[in-house]
This record gives C-alpha cells, sequence and structure tokens, in this order.
C-alpha cells in the first residue's frame, strides 16, 4: 500500500517569490490497484511521480510505502523496497548495451534470449536492439519501450509510469496496453499518468489531479464518464484532449 499524507511541495520561483506545486495532498492506493492519474498540464501531475519515487523531496508531509516511512528515503532504498519508475523521457547510457541494462533491471544474469522476451514484450524485434548503446542513436519512442522493458524485468510490486504513450507508435501503444494489462494480472500495483482513454479505460481507479490539488478520485466507474463528457468538476478534460 502506498500512502501520501498532507503532501506539500514548494519551489522557488521569480522574484524570489514561492511557487506551491503540490498542495497537501492525501492519498492512499492499495495493493494490487492499477491506478490512472490524469488531469491539465502543469497541475502537479509529474512531480507527484516524482515525489513517490524520491527524485523530488516533499516539502511537507509524510510518504510511505507498505507502512515504511521512505519520506527521507533515496531513489536507490525506493527501488530496493519494490518501487519501479519509467520516466516522460527516458534516461540515455551511453557505453551500456541494451543486453546489460535489462539484465540490471533483472537483478541477476540473464541470457540473451531472456532478455530478447522483454523487448518483444515492448514491441521490438531483439535482433536489432539486443547489442545496441542506449544513446543517442535511438529515438525516443525507442528509449521508452526499452525502459519499459526494463520495468518489465524488475518485476517489482508497484510501478509508477509518467506518460508512457508519449513518442509511442500506435502499434506499439497497442503492445503497451497488453503489457500493462498483464503487469494488473500478475496483481502489481500501477500507477500511470496519461491523457489517453485506453489507458484510463483499464485503470481500476482514476485520481484528477490539478492546480495541485486532488479534485476528484474514484472507481472508473465514477470518474470516466465525466472525463469523457467534459461535465462537472472534470471538463477541462476535453480542453487538454484538443
Amino acid at each position: 500500500m502506498l500512502k501520501l499524507q498532507d503532501i506539500s511541495f514548494i519551489v522557488d520561483s521569480e522574484n524570489s517569490t514561492k511557487k506551491e506545486i503540490i498542495k497537501n495532498i492525501n492519498l492512499t492506493i492499495d495493493d494490487h490497484k492499477f491506478v490512472a492519474i490524469t488531469g491539465p498540464n502543469g497541475g502537479g501531475k509529474s512531480t507527484l511521480a516524482k515525489l513517490i519515487m524520491g527524485i523530488e523531496k516533499p516539502t511537507s508531509g509524510k510518504i510511505f510505502f507498505n507502512d515504511t516511512d521512505i519520506t527521507d528515503m533515496s531513489i536507490s532504498d525506493r527501488a530496493k523496497l519494490g518501487i519501479s519508475f519509467a520516466f516522460q523521457q527516458p534516461v540515455r547510457f551511453k557505453g551500456i548495451k541494451v543486453k546489460d541494462l535489462i539484465t540490471l533491471a533483472a537483478g541477476d544474469s540473464i541470457s540473451t534470449a531472456g532478455a530478447c522476451e522483454y523487448l518483444s514484450k515492448v514491441g521490438l524485434c531483439a535482433r536489432d536492439y539486443i547489442n545496441r548503446d542506449v544513446d543517442g542513436s535511438l529515438s525516443g519512442g525507442e528509449l521508452k519501450r526499452i525502459e519499459i522493458a526494463t520495468i518489465i524485468a524488475r518485476n517489482t510490486p508497484l510501478s509508477v509510469f509518467d506518460e508512457p504513450e508519449a513518442g509511442i507508435d500506435l502499434w506499439s501503444f497497442n503492445n503497451l496496453i497488453k503489457v500493462f494489462e498483464e503487469f494488473h494480472n500478475q496483481q502489481k500495483s500501477l500507477i500511470i499518468i496519461s491523457h489517453q482513454e485506453r489507458i484510463l479505460n483499464i485503470a481500476d481507479e482514476i485520481i484528477i489531479i490539478a492546480d495541485g490539488t486532488v479534485r476528484s478520485f474514484g472507481s472508473k466507474s465514477e470518474i470516466l464518464p465525466e472525463l469523457l463528457n467534459g461535465t462537472g468538476s472534470c471538463k477541462f478534460y476535453q480542453e487538454v484532449q484538443n
């Protein structure tokens, strides 16, 4: 279970003023849940994901993972506890081969065939990528799929994805939907930041973040109709999609 308790995040802004990006958020995400986070651009979604992973530290509040206070833990320590994170813009690793990166993610020695299996799950032809460097020779979409392959290899209880559809072609996106459904079927916990209706439609619960606050949080059957109709507190959704 992931619990965010009174989480706020404030940064220095122009003219020596302070800007509150996340405003006193309280959330509890139960085990084995697939939760989609959506909302307008600049509303704080990616910042919230980074706070969960430890890339950013909250100005105030506490974060608990399986009853352990992880608020002051490093990214590495959170990863050891079983949290994975996929960036909106994946990191490039000059001098590291794709197979080496997947092997590191798996935490054990795996065969070339084993690494290729992870690549095939994200729609990459393994023989074309297994010995490539994870550097500027790869497109953003290729890097995104390789990163998701490493998340599959890590096989952690909780995985957080920041807009996994960004830079992904339609055929690859269909593969990603299958990957997320497989995670869910394996009783893994998923948090995915997305505007994509197909991702929202396979989630158990949807959280709407706007202006640094939780505007709505409920089951897909409760929240999705409002999002698609552009009604009530969720009417911003049509603006985001246009």
